[in-house]
């Protein structure tokens, strides 16, 4: 599991603490997918087990939360890209990532009301979000490209785009299964012509 993003600079947590503070980005982010924009902080800080001002330790306003539950779901996705890369076949690693990236975008949609109050507060929750998703497919594309499971030649940023049309084309839960259904197609794309990949 990744540890939650925190500020460049800022000094390590005690164990505690960082228990403390990855409880509360796991209930902020189904808090604000459910319940939006307006749930209050004093629910979100009852619900991870700590104090109010444990919460505001933390995070000193409500933007800070959302941002930050924001770039920790961000951060678990593209982590994810090395450590499916090291258990699985790289082919086989690149379609549970999508997987997980049709679930972050499921969370970030659930998220969006929130994430508009972090935006129109002046922050860009976004700023780095693309330069992680490449480089994570990028990880994954190298992998499946040295083992012969995946084309070489593929751009990342093309599988990106590729993954992201068919979450909006389909993205919705009760079109899970659509979703899934495209995600092989588009699978069976990056194999094609590997050398290593089934005929």
């Amino acid at each position: 599991m990744s540890t939650p993003a925190r500020p460049s600079g800022a000094k390590p947590l005690r164990a505690d603490a960082r228990r403390n503070r990855e409880r509360l980005l796991d209930v902020a982010v189904r808090a604000f997918s459910q319940d939006g924009p307006d749930v209050t902080l004093d629910a979100i800080a009852k619900e991870a087990g700590v104090g109010i001002g444990t919460l505001y330790r933390h995070f000193p306003t409500r933007e800070a939360l959302i941002e930050a539950a924001y770039r920790n779901e961000l951060a678990k996705l593209c982590d994810a890209a090395a450590e499916l890369a090291d258990t699985l076949p790289p082919d086989v690693a690149m379609r549970a990532w999508m997987d997980r990236f049709v679930d972050y975008l499921a969370t970030k949609r659930g998220m969006a009301d929130a994430l508009r109050a972090v935006i129109a507060s002046g922050a860009n929750p976004y700023a780095h979000s693309r330069d992680r998703l490449i480089g994570a497919i990028g990880t994954l594309l190298d992998a499946g490209g040295a083992a012969g499971t995946l084309r070489r030649e593929v751009a990342a940023e093309d599988v990106l785009t590729g993954v992201n049309g068919i979450c909006l084309a389909a993205g919705e839960p009760a079109q899970r299964e659509q979703a899934g259904r495209l995600l092989d197609l588009l699978m069976d794309g990056l194999r094609h012509g590997a050398p290593g990949a089934p005929a």
